[in-house]
């Protein structure tokens, strides 16, 4: 997990995708082209949360998200994905 220098505000969430996957069940190798985004990460950052809606979500959770959900933004050469934390399904 990497440190960042960024607060999200309110009910935003700064997740760090994982990997992924290189090769396929049974060793085939993925090429880049093929990959599919991962929908899973690890939240290295969370906002304050809204006045009437605390955040569920902690530093270090492991989270399933849409494959769509958040915005990427890359910060050091590292990437993330900042999000509302109403885009997470679950916390694994």
């Amino acid at each position: 997990m990497s440190k960042v220098n960024i607060q999200p505000l309110a009910d935003r969430v700064l997740v760090e995708p994982a990997a992924a996957e290189e090769k396929t069940a049974s060793g085939l190798y993925i090429p880049d082209t093929a990959k599919e985004k991962p929908q899973r990460g690890t939240v290295v950052a969370v906002g304050n949360g809204k006045k009437d809606e605390p955040l569920t979500v902690k530093v270090g959770d492991t989270v399933l998200y849409g494959k769509y959900a958040g915005t990427e933004l890359s910060v050091d050469g590292h990437d993330y994905l900042i999000m509302r934390e109403s885009d997470i399904f679950a916390i694994l």
